[in-house]
């Protein structure tokens, strides 16, 4: 599934890359500078490819909030909007940023930037999936989340008492699509960069692939 003229708001949220807050899991690994390096790495990539998918508006959406010199200085350099994350938890970050967005466009897709292979091509198909009467479209994780949320709806239910950061984050929120009675489409499953062996994963992808995003 691909349709290049499909229009859409893409809004990547991502953290600021401070020293110890950041990739957690990969400070014994790489040290707290190294990590958040890492971290800085995937956001560049990503802010490159959500812009280059060609959808149409990119927003990047930033925790704690906007004051940190890197997420600006990377806004500026795409010329995107930079807006800060609210809520409580991430589920309602989430919701309030597709209900604000959802005022404004048809169709809104969100990521974060813990996917070291997410494509332009992804972003495109997600796109074309909800331009084909879907209310949903999802990109699996391995870790048992999703890596891409794209709603041409809202509702709080999808983002409600969720574990965020656990293994049971897909298999929940699939259950409350059913349970909404909407319709939607997942596309490939996709993995993150969390622990050691998801960074190795991602240092032998970059040997052996010359994809720009990828260097």
């Amino acid at each position: 599934m691909s349709d290049t003229t499909c229009e859409a708001l893409t809004i990547v949220f991502a953290k600021a890359p401070r020293e110890g807050e950041v990739k957690t899991r990969l400070i014994p690994h790489l040290g707290a500078a190294g990590a958040a390096a890492l971290h800085r790495k995937l956001v560049q990539q990503t802010l490159a490819i959500a812009v280059d998918a060609g959808l149409g508006p990119v927003e990047l959406h930033a925790a704690p909030d906007t004051t940190d010199a890197f997420l600006q200085a990377g806004a500026r350099r795409h010329g995107m909007a930079l807006l800060p994350q609210h809520g409580a938890d991430l589920g309602a970050r989430m919701c309030k940023a597709f209900n604000e967005g959802l005022a404004r466009h048809s169709r809104v897709i969100l990521i974060g930037t813990d996917c070291p292979v997410l494509t332009l091509q992804h972003l495109r198909d997600a796109c074309a999936a909800l331009d084909d009467r879907n209310d949903a479209v999802l990109i699996p994780a391995e870790d048992g989340g999703y890596a891409l949320i794209g709603l041409t709806r809202c509702d709080a239910r999808l983002f409600e008492a969720i574990a965020w950061g656990g293994d049971t984050v897909l298999a929940a929120t699939r259950e409350r699509l059913r349970q909404l009675q909407w319709r939607w489409h997942e596309l490939e499953t996709l993995w993150d960069i969390d622990r050691p062996e998801d960074y190795r994963r991602w240092v032998e992808l970059i040997i052996c692939n010359e994809n720009k995003y990828l260097a």
